[in-house]
Parts: C-alpha cells; sequence; structure tokens
C-alpha cells in the first residue's frame, strides 16, 4: 500500500470515526463514541508512522544530487555555461526552499 493510499484510508476512517463519535453521543452511547474515537486515534497513529517510515533519507538525498550533478553536465556537455547553469540550480533550490507547502507532497523522483 502506498503512503498515499494510507492518507486517503485514514481520511475516510477519521471521517468516520467523527461520525460514529457524534452519532454515540447522540443516542447517549458513551461506549460507542469511546470506540470511535479510539478507532479515530489509532488511525491517526498509524498515519504518523507512515509519515514517519516514509520521509526522505539521506540515500535518497544522495541519490538526487547525483541527478543534478548528472543533469548539469550534460548541459554543460552541450555547451551550456557551466557557472551560469550552477546559479540556476541554487536559485531553483532557494525558490524551492521558500515556497509555502513544498516538500509535503513530491510527485516526482
Amino acid at each position: 500500500m502506498t503512503p498515499g493510499a494510507v492518507r486517503g484510508a485514514v481520511i475516510v476512517v477519521c471521517v468516520g470515526g467523527i461520525a460514529g463519535m457524534i452519532i454515540g453521543s447522540v443516542a447517549d452511547n458513551n461506549a460507542v463514541a469511546l470506540t470511535f474515537g479510539l478507532v479515530t486515534a489509532a488511525a491517526v497513529a498509524c498515519l504518523i508512522v507512515v509519515t514517519a517510515v516514509t520521509a526522505p533519507t539521506a540515500a535518497r538525498t544522495e541519490e538526487r544530487a547525483e541527478r543534478v550533478e548528472t543533469l548539469i553536465q550534460g548541459l554543460v556537455s552541450a555547451g551550456a555555461d557551466e557557472d551560469d547553469v550552477r546559479s540556476l540550480v541554487r536559485e531553483a533550490a532557494r525558490l524551492g526552499t521558500k515556497v509555502p507547502g513544498r516538500g509535503a507532497r513530491r510527485t516526482h523522483p
């Protein structure tokens, strides 16, 4: 199961859990409300674990750095000025760190 699928399942469980807690409370059945609350809490704990486990590792960061260096060398070999290309990469990296919400979802390698 992919991290995105786990996140989707957790959202569904949480929505259902909130509805169950409300229904249990309205029906004056504390056991039902508590059960749905615990299931929701367990789903959120799973989401925290999935997020921690799938965080970028140093190896993945190194692979990306090697890929960027390969692309830079390809552009330089094609005739681009190396200083200009490296300056462009630096500016792109700065832009990526300053854009709000970046880093939360990465759909590319």
